[in-house]
């Protein structure tokens, strides 16, 4: 039976290898991203101190000066005195303002029409729904430039494309080997991380021990024992400490890669995807009204913000669209906030959805990044990860080694057979 799985083991590390030694390397490097970026710039991610902050408004009119053709899209504020206020932009591309250059006056901008006219009124409404429904399926206009802004003296500190940052690049090099989300090279870390499963799972086989002496050697290194069985160790040992952790990280990814593995903790968790999916309400459009401003939303809606470790908001993208509001608690992780849609018109709040009414799957599936990212529970698991992860670079090295070797000791024993029958 052990033959069998030996054979698993060696055949799919030898397809997959190459590519886990990257996602592994690559892994590691991103573990630790938030604190890299925080000590290589921290003028921009953090301020002096002051009295009185400036209102949000005013800071979104100074990251707008400095990049005059974007558009606001977000505001995210954290609760530490010392942090800059992030204001996310969407910038157009080259081919959306040659588009914008060449048509004329869109729905979005119907904000000037003056009189009650009910056709053009139903037009205006029906077109915008169809924009914010197609907004939604895609999970809204996503911002492609972060401003940061001192939010005491109004200052822009700082701007940052993580789309031109190394970061990016190294996460795309681990989940796509540089290719776009349709490419080859997704499929390739896809079927990899899944080989990665059925490696750990055959490589706790091989190394579960037949008694209690063979199982003590197999749980601690011997360093006076020659480079080979040094190596053997490096790789059976390190496997097994290591094996735990890599199955966690090997799910989440398989969860967030493949959807059969998205439906099964669904069905783990005895949920469905589409149960208690949520579609944002839309805010009552009437010609001639004006949009509020973010300071007034925030002032007319006392959410418990003072509490919270961060709160962001994201602006409306046309006429019928809500300000959304979310609101993470302090020690809860970043995608278990509860999000709150307001009116921009009246500011009222139309609806929450709160983590807590989402269903066990749903609350499940906001956990799989962060354990997969080892950030769940802060430094102590960002530790755990990078180690393991660091550790993980030992196996295609140790593992071939081990592999020629075995091919080498093959070769000379028939060598011996030869010329023993000679």
């Amino acid at each position: 039976m052990k033959t069998v799985f030996r054979n698993i083991h060696l055949y799919l590390s030898l397809a997959a290898g190459i590519v886990i030694f990257c996602s592994c390397l690559t892994g590691t490097i991103l573990v630790f991203e938030e604190e890299i970026e925080h000590a290589l710039h921290h003028s921009r991610y953090f301020a002096e101190p002051a009295v009185a902050r400036l209102p949000v408004s005013q800071l979104v009119f100074r990251a707008i000066k400095e990049v005059p053709k974007a558009k606001p899209a977000s505001v995210k504020v954290y609760a530490e005195a010392n942090r800059t206020v992030e204001i996310g932009l969407i910038t157009p591309e080259k081919k959306e303002e040659d588009q914008k250059q060449e048509k004329p006056h869109n729905v979005e901008s119907e904000q000037h029409i003056k009189g009650p006219d009910h056709q053009n009124q139903k037009n205006v409404d029906k077109n915008s729904i169809e924009m914010h429904n197609k907004k939604s399926e895609k999970g809204g206009a996503r911002p492609n430039l972060t401003v940061f802004v001192d939010p005491y003296t109004g200052k822009v500190t700082g701007q940052f494309n993580r789309r031109k940052s190394f970061f990016n690049t190294v996460e795309m090099l681990h989940r796509f080997l540089l290719g776009g989300k349709n490419s080859i090279g997704k499929l390739i870390v896809a079927f990899s991380t899944l080989f990665f499963l059925f490696i750990l799972i055959s490589g706790v086989v091989l190394w579960w021990p037949k008694n209690k002496k063979i199982m003590r050697q197999r749980l601690r290194y011997k360093w006076t024992g020659g480079w080979k069985r040094l190596t053997h160790d490096l790789h059976i040992v390190t496997g097994f400490y290591t094996s735990f952790f890599l199955l966690v990280i090997v799910f989440t990814g398989l969860i967030m890669t493949f959807p059969w593995a998205n439906k099964l903790l669904f069905a783990l968790t005895g949920s469905k995807p589409g149960s208690g999916q949520f579609k944002p309400p839309v805010s009552a459009y009437r010609p001639g009204l004006k949009p509020l401003s973010i300071d007034q939303v925030l002032a007319n809606n006392p959410v418990e913000i003072k509490a919270a470790a961060s709160y962001s908001i994201r602006s409306p993208q046309n006429l019928i669209g809500t300000f959304s509001l979310n609101v993470l608690p302090k020690g809860a992780i970043e995608t278990t906030g509860d999000t709150y849609f307001i009116d921009q018109f009246s500011g009222k709040i139309l609806s929450i959805q709160k983590f807590s009414d989402k269903n066990s799957g749903q609350r499940a599936r906001a956990y799989v990044k962060p354990i997969h990212m080892g950030s769940v529970y802060g430094l102590p698991t960002k530790i755990i990860s990078f180690m393991v992860c660091l550790l993980s670079l030992i196996f295609p090295v140790t593992g071939v080694i081990m592999w020629l070797n075995r091919i080498k000791k093959k070769t000379n024993k028939r060598s011996i057979s030869k010329y023993s029958f000679s």
